[in-house]
Order: structure tokens, then sequence, then C-alpha cells
């Protein structure tokens, strides 16, 4: 392939110069959602990553530069019609012409503006390299904060599944347990698998962080969506271990286990169980990606071989 001549280098850094006056100016028109955001943001934990997201997604295309915007023949047109939803759907977050609950009304805006981004990333650099630029764009998603209702079912989901594992695993170790939905009495113990306690924060990062991983080594669809399917029952069993793990600790060494700094601030250490649990079935999937690819390329060049 040659190099990129000068009029190539000076029509991409144009295309730069345009996109970021586009962000500029959807962040001014914009900036009393993005406040919004960031104030939910910081003091909802279970949306903490939010802030992560959007600079996570330019370090992704950063990084990929020469692949994204190897190829960029037309203006995207197409990208206008992206656009123009965006603006229509920020409209009705913003003005409310419809009922909303809760957060929706966050939700829908933040949606909006990363319709109105993608469709000004189409527009300005053109199909090939919006392709290119899928995950990243697509990555963006994050920063849509979970409606109210959704993430309420969710923690409760977490909370039931995490009482069901930390009763098994009592009965695992032999010691007498109680249940009562999200009530476990042990010997001395009595310990409810409160909203707080459902692990909502560490699955979300689990989530994100197994979706990086994917996007660098694994290439399959299905071995992608297999990967991402062992993210909420790890994080479940995580949870278990860690809510048998500080109970057994205050009962045979110190009860202040309960509500001590590992109960508060060691979410980090089971963070890292989970992804301990992860890799056996993430070096699995990455040796039979491998093995595909080394296969492909071993190919007789021109179609299939004979058997």
């Amino acid at each position: 392939m040659s190099a990129p001549t000068m009029s190539g280098n000076r029509s991409i850094t144009q295309r730069h110069a345009v996109f970021a006056v586009f962000l500029i100016i959807s962040l001014i028109v914009s900036w009393r959602t993005i406040g919004n955001l960031l104030v939910y943001s910081l003091h909802n934990e279970s949306c903490s990553h939010i802030i992560l997201v959007p600079l996570v997604s330019a370090y992704l295309l950063f990084a990929e530069r020469r692949r994204i915007f190897r190829v960029f023949r037309s203006w995207g047109s197409v990208g206008i019609i992206g656009v123009l939803a965006g603006v229509v759907l920020y409209w009705v977050a913003i003005r409310r012409s419809i009922p909303l609950q809760g957060n929706m009304a966050l939700s829908i805006g933040t949606l909006a503006l990363m319709l109105v981004w993608t469709g000004g990333f189409l527009w300005t650099y053109g199909l090939a390299s919006a392709r290119a630029a899928a995950f990243p764009l697509l990555f963006l998603l994050l920063m849509v904060p979970l409606p109210d209702n959704v993430l309420a079912w969710t923690i409760h989901l977490l909370q039931q599944g995490s009482a069901e594992v930390t009763y098994l695993l009592f009965k695992l170790v032999g010691i007498p347990v109680l249940r009562q939905g999200l009530v476990l009495s042990v010997p001395s113990v009595t310990i409810e698998v409160a909203a707080e306690c459902s692990g909502i924060r560490s699955t979300i990062a689990l989530f994100i962080t197994c979706l990086l991983v994917a996007h660098f080594y694994l290439r399959t669809p299905w071995k992608v969506l297999v990967f991402l399917l062992f993210v909420f029952p790890l994080s479940v069993i995580k949870n278990g271990i860690r809510i048998v793990t500080l109970t057994l600790l205050s009962i045979y060494v110190d009860p202040s286990f309960l509500h001590g700094s590992l109960h508060h601030q060691g979410g980090f250490v089971f963070f890292l169980l989970a992804l301990l649990l992860l890799l056996p079935a993430f070096l699995a999937l990455e040796k039979s990606e491998r093995h595909r690819t080394t296969s492909k390329s071993q190919q007789p060049e021109g179609g299939i071989g004979r058997d």
C-alpha cells in the first residue's frame, strides 16, 4: 500500500477539525444534559463508569486511527439522518412532551446525544470509516444511564442470585443456614443481601472489562457472545463468595469484618477473583480463535483444498 499523499493528509486533518468543531457545538448545546449526567454519575455508584466511557472510546479511536481513517472517499450524507434523529429525540427529552418518570429524560437525552455524535462521525468520515469504528462508537452507548426500573430489576436479580449462591455455599462448607428470601441466618449472625450488596457496580465493571478483552482478542461473534454471557453468573458467584467470606470471618475471627474496610473497600479483591474465574473460559476461546486463524492461513490459495 502506498504512503498517504500530502493532499490526503490535509483532507483527513480538515475532517478532524470539522468533527472537533461539531463535537464542541454539540457539547455547548447540550451542556445542561452533560452537567446532569456528570452529577448523576458521581452520585450513583451503579453509574460511576459513565465518566470513563467517552475517554475509553476516544482512546480506541486514536489507537486504531490508521485502520479507521484509512479510507474516507466521500462525506457520508446518511449521517445527517442520524444527526436529525438525535436532535428530534433530544428535543423530546428536554421538552418532556411525553410523560417521563425517574431518570428517563436523562437516559433519552444521553441516547440522543450518542445518535448525534455517531451521525456526525458518519457525515464527516463516511461509511467505511464508520464501519471500521463501529466498536468505539457503539461503546459510547454505555454512557446512557439505565432507566430506574431497569436498574432496579437488574439489582433485584443480582440480589436473588447472590442470596441463592450464598445459601448453597454455606451448605457446601457445612454451615447451618436458614434462608427467608434475601435474609440468611447462620449461627450468631443474620445477614441480608441488600441492594447495596448486589454487586451491580462490579458487575458493570466486569462486563466492560470483558467487552474490551473480547474486542481485542476475539473475532468470532458467537465466541464474543459466549464470553460475555459468563459475566452475570460469575458476578453472582463472586458476590456469594464475598458474602460467605465476610460472614465466616465475622464469626470465627472478628465481628467487625461485616462492617470493616474489607466489606466496604474490598470489592477490588473479589473483582480480581471474578477475572481469575473467567480466565479459563477466555483462554479456551482465544486458543480456538488462534487455531481458526492458523487454519485459514494454511489453506491453499485460491479456495478450498481437496480432501
